[in-house]
């Protein structure tokens, strides 16, 4: 700071003799020329550069510390760090000198011009008049500049400072594009900071889903209230009545057969013959434990299970499959995923990343390959209902239970050609649980891959099973940290992380998810059975006025 104080002396006192002498500049304490000194450090620069770059990326090919450095690579190291200090500082102290000068050029011109006192930066004054309108109090007023462009929609959080606010200018910019109004959409009694850069986007509000809870479900000799979030009619209610079959019976089992997120990249080469060798080094054994080590950096709960690739043309598709704890895992397995490729970059450079999802992952979408190798959590779950309680409770047969499974759901999914749809209506379950947790509603698609199967047991009773290969949840992130959503989880006991046993949380959500399917499915299918559906869809999820009674006349005068 003092050089530059004696510089700004120096040159206002000598500011209008226009015979003074230039201004002593950096580069005149060099003892080389200074033309020929910036070349030999440029050079330096680049070479020192390069060079640690080589030897940083074979250390992590071959795992090895980065702070583990030669002599060599300590001299690189200081070369670099020189090269960088002296470039930085000869170009950033002309560029200081040069930003001084013309300041103080303004600052002397304005106070030969004027002897009235200094105005306002120029660059204060840009951002009194950029943000004029956000300084207002009146929210009617920045709506109406959010309608004609001069303030962004995206960026009300940020410059007003107040989330709710924010949202409630957003609201009603959106009813003057429009013209339609809002009114019915709650805007008060949210946490709207909860969701910023987490949930949701340009927030204008909140739907109210109303929250209904089934139970007691009687899974794995253990108790479970499960609320589940709905705007249909009856679904609540047939599923608390197959929890009570259910219970009366003795309870449900359930298994958990896998717990794996996966992520598949799509990847390209110049030929088939490039594709498939990169095929087989990801599937040689002995690479997986170098591929292992650069996935599992990306958290403590990721831990690679497998990967398997198939080839289209020269298109080669990776899909990995990760644990990954009480997270529902998305996030965590494509970072691992992008660990991996960067690796296989060095290895196999001519490899074109298509894409960090190729769509054989598959998410969000019913596939075969899910089906059959699955994805999140694979859960079976299985009751034995007593004959008396398919009787008293379920108002149906054990013989028209299973005449209607065989008839509707093995056979009538085959006619569809369905892909994981053998089931009642497993889909209305898992939505209604997702939405209350704070799911991903969208991986429905798959999570509700079911097979329903009913059968005699003990020459009398039934056999009730339901499989799941695809429920993919998590009790920790996305949708699971808003308030409701969160006490939804601690009603069941999952909520957040479990510490002891990693993973746990979200296995036993899993499991209550395939338990309350099949309750649902017990019940719906015995609904079906007796020819009660159209009838208690008419009494709760419709009109409690008798169609039949209303004249033809006055069906004509409704017309």
């Amino acid at each position: 700071m003092g050089w530059v104080g004696v510089k700004l002396g120096f040159e206002h006192q000598t500011w209008h003799k226009k015979d003074s002498k230039a201004s002593a500049m950096a580069s005149d304490a060099l003892p080389l020329p200074v033309a020929f000194t910036n070349k030999v450090f440029l050079v330096l620069f680049f070479f020192a550069s390069y060079f640690l770059i080589q030897k940083w990326r074979e250390k992590v090919r071959i795992s090895i510390p980065l702070y583990m450095l030669s002599l060599v690579e300590i001299l690189a190291l200081l070369s670099f760090l020189a090269s960088f200090s002296y470039l930085l500082g000869f170009f950033g102290i002309a560029f200081v000198q040069n930003v001084i000068a013309k300041t103080w050029d303004l600052d002397n011109e304005r106070n030969y011009n004027r002897k009235s006192s200094s105005p306002v930066s120029q660059q204060s004054s840009l951002l009194q008049r950029r943000d004029k309108v956000i300084d207002s109090n009146r929210d009617e007023d920045i709506a109406l500049a959010v309608v004609n462009g001069s303030v962004a929609s995206h960026s009300l959080e940020s410059r007003l400072g107040d989330c709710k606010r924010a949202a409630s200018v957003r609201r009603r910019a959106v009813e003057i594009i429009t013209g339609n109004s809002l009114e019915g959409l709650p805007l008060e009694g949210f946490d709207y900071e909860s969701i910023l850069g987490k949930c949701c986007e340009l927030p204008v509000g909140y739907v109210n889903v109303p929250v209904g809870v089934v139970g007691p479900l009687l899974l794995d000799g253990m108790e479970y209230i499960v609320p589940m979030a709905t705007t249909e009619g009856c679904l609540v209610a047939s599923a608390n009545r197959g929890c009570k079959a259910i219970y009366q019976s003795g309870g449900a089992t359930s298994i958990l057969l896998k717990d794996g997120m996966t992520r598949a990249p799509v990847v390209r080469f110049k030929s088939i013959k490039r594709a498939a060798e990169l095929k087989f080094y990801v599937e040689e054994s002995n690479n997986f434990e170098t591929l292992s080590i650069l996935f599992n950096r990306t958290s403590r709960f990721a831990k690679l299970q497998g990967i398997k690739c198939a080839l289209a043309g020269r298109n080669l598709y990776i899909r990995f499959k990760c644990s990954t704890g009480d997270a529902m895992g998305m996030n965590m397995v494509s970072k691992g995923v992008q660990n991996v490729l960067d690796h296989l970059q060095d290895i196999f450079p001519d490899m074109d990343v298509i894409s960090i999802s190729g769509n054989f992952c598959a998410d969000k979408k019913a596939t075969a390959l899910n089906w059959i190798e699955g994805r999140g959590k694979s859960v079976v779950c299985e009751a034995i209902i007593k004959e008396e309680v398919v009787t008293k409770v379920l108002k149906t047969s054990v013989s028209s239970l299973l005449e209607l499974n065989t008839i509707k759901n093995l056979a009538g999914s085959a006619m569809a050609g369905a892909i994981g749809g053998c089931n009642a209506h497993a889909a209305n379950i898992v939505s209604a649980i997702f939405i209350a947790t704070g799911q991903d509603p969208a991986q429905n698609v798959e999570s509700s891959q079911c097979i329903t199967m009913i059968e005699t047991a003990n020459e009398k009773d039934v056999h009730i099973s339901v499989t799941l290969p695809c429920i993919e949840v998590g009790t920790i992130g996305g949708g699971t940290q808003l308030a409701s959503q969160a006490a939804c989880l601690n009603l069941l006991g999952v909520k957040g992380a479990n510490s002891d046993i990693p993973g746990s949380n979200s296995q036993c959500l899993a499991r209550v998810v395939a338990g309350a399917v099949l309750a649902g499915e017990l019940s719906l299918m015995s609904a079906l059975a007796a020819g009660h559906l159209v009838k208690s869809h008419m009494k709760y999820n419709r009109s409690c006025k008798d169609i039949l009674s209303i004249s033809p006349s006055a069906g004509k005068n409704a017309d």
